[in-house]
């Protein structure tokens, strides 16, 4: 998905020791696009979290009735250095790439797309979608991969089922499943269904940060509680991290891995190390939108017009951590 905000901020994301316990980051809503455009919850980054893990942004979408809305409907864009990783609970996108994939989006299956030294897509909820809901998360590529080549991968993990829980893992490992799916740093992705009131201790590489994303219900995380729409940050160390499901139950994303340790910038839909690298990449997208250049840096999606890069400030942009 396009980081559809018409102003967006640079962000200069800095590792740092974890806090100890657990810190609760609150959602904020943006609208992508126009009028009737979708309007995400957004937890990463933040002015105090930027990254769990190489994890470096979370928009949490829905449930959102499509005629309402109309729908996705994200016309091509780039992306550098990072890798968008799909997941739906309900409806189904389209997904087209300037690799030539063309695939669906579907609940309980996950797309990874990994941008490297850049590439293009298209994200569109099919007609036969009638409401939408989700998370479109990205993560930033290390030093040795995030200029190769893009690539992506789908994979559909066997659901497993315990006491009082159901759970799929896309990423990673988690619950004595492993995914498949390669990533260029150690990763943890997983959906969790808990029952009312059920308990999960989840056995975990205490290497790792963790994020929990509530979607539904609340939940307590290390014995901290967490309301629905909100992102716990556990910080490494401990090898267990237990959940505990209110009395409605609860539907969560476990998301991991351990701290990224390289310092990266975030403008827009990139993701790069300086200023100036990443305003050399929109430079790069603003040529090809004009002229459409299938061997320009990005490749291109040729069943609709491009997006625009939004403006550059007229100031060189400052950068938080």
């Amino acid at each position: 998905m396009s980081n559809g905000e018409r102003d967006p901020d640079e962000v200069e994301c800095r590792p740092g020791p974890g806090a100890p316990g657990v810190e609760v980051l609150g959602p904020r809503e943006v609208p992508l696009g126009g009028p009737r455009a979708m309007t995400v919850r957004r937890t990463l980054p933040q002015r105090d979290r930027s990254l769990i893990g190489a994890w470096c942004f979370a928009d949490h979408y829905g449930p959102d009735d499509v005629a309402d809305t109309g729908g996705m409907v994200v016309a091509p864009h780039p992306h550098i250095g990072l890798a968008t990783v799909s997941w739906l609970f309900t409806g189904e996108i389209e997904h087209r790439d300037s690799l030539g994939t063309h695939a669906v989006v579907r609940p309980g299956e996950v797309n990874l797309m990994t941008a490297g030294h850049g590439v293009s897509h298209s994200e569109i909820s099919l007609p036969t979608t009638t409401v939408l809901h989700g998370a479109q998360l990205w993560v930033a590529l290390p030093e040795g991969a995030r200029d190769g080549r893009p690539a992506f991968a789908h994979h559909a993990p066997e659901p497993l089922a315990g006491d009082g829980w159901r759970a799929s893992v896309f990423l990673g490992s988690l619950l004595g499943a492993t995914s498949p799916v390669e990533t260029a740093t150690p990763l943890l992705g997983a959906e969790l269904v808990l029952d009312p009131g059920a308990v999960l201790v989840l056995d975990v590489d205490p290497t790792y940060e963790h994020g929990v994303l509530v979607d539904r219900g609340d939940v307590g995380v290390a014995g901290t509680a967490v309301a629905r729409h909100e992102l716990a940050y556990a910080a490494p160390g401990p090898a267990t991290l237990t959940l505990a499901a209110g009395a409605e139950g609860a539907r969560v994303l476990v998301l991991g891995g351990p701290p990224f340790g390289e310092p990266i910038v975030m403008w827009w839909n990139f993701v790069g190390r300086t200023h100036d690298e990443v305003v050399a990449a929109r430079d790069a997208w603003q040529a090809q939108v004009g002229e459409q250049q299938a061997d320009g840096r990005f490749g291109v999606v040729s069943e609709m017009p491009p997006i625009p890069a939004p403006a550059l400030p007229r100031v060189r942009l400052r950068t938080r951590s």
